[in-house]
């Protein structure tokens, strides 16, 4: 397997078990000490503040959260994916109570990997608009 066709795979690893499943020990193996999300506001753009928003945001509210990949493209170290994420509305999520509504998150994120490992994220998803749309229930 070629480099990209690698990068690509840690990728869809890491939304099988650390978004889908929540896996810590998965989640710490893959992150670079020097991880960075380039779209997160400064403070919480370290590592802590991504597992948080998987942990105690976003699986609490959906708990039979599953990420639908439909394309990845890889380049040099940056691996783009364009998917979404899907879910039941079945828990709180940021003070909204639950819906019992499908959810949609698209989402299109860029990763540079390093020896393997996490190294810088940018990404843009629409996960406002699906919190709107669960606040006119």
């Amino acid at each position: 397997m070629d480099i990209l066709e690698k990068n690509k795979a840690i990728v869809r690893q890491f939304n099988s078990e650390v978004i889908e499943q929540c896996n810590w020990d998965c989640f710490n193996a893959m992150m670079d000490k020097g991880f960075i999300n380039q779209t997160a506001p400064l403070g919480a753009n370290k590592a802590d503040s991504m597992w948080n928003t998987f942990n105690n945001i976003l699986k609490p509210a959906f708990p039979d959260l599953k990420v639908e990949i439909y394309d990845q493209i890889a380049e040099g170290d940056k691996v783009t994916t364009r998917k979404a994420i899907v879910g039941t509305h079945t828990g709180v999520l940021m003070g909204i109570a639950p819906t019992g509504k499908q959810i949609k998150i698209d989402v299109i994120d860029i990763v540079r990997l390093k020896d393997g490992k996490y190294m810088e994220h940018w990404g843009i998803n629409t996960l406002q608009t699906v919190i709107a749309e669960l606040k006119k229930v």
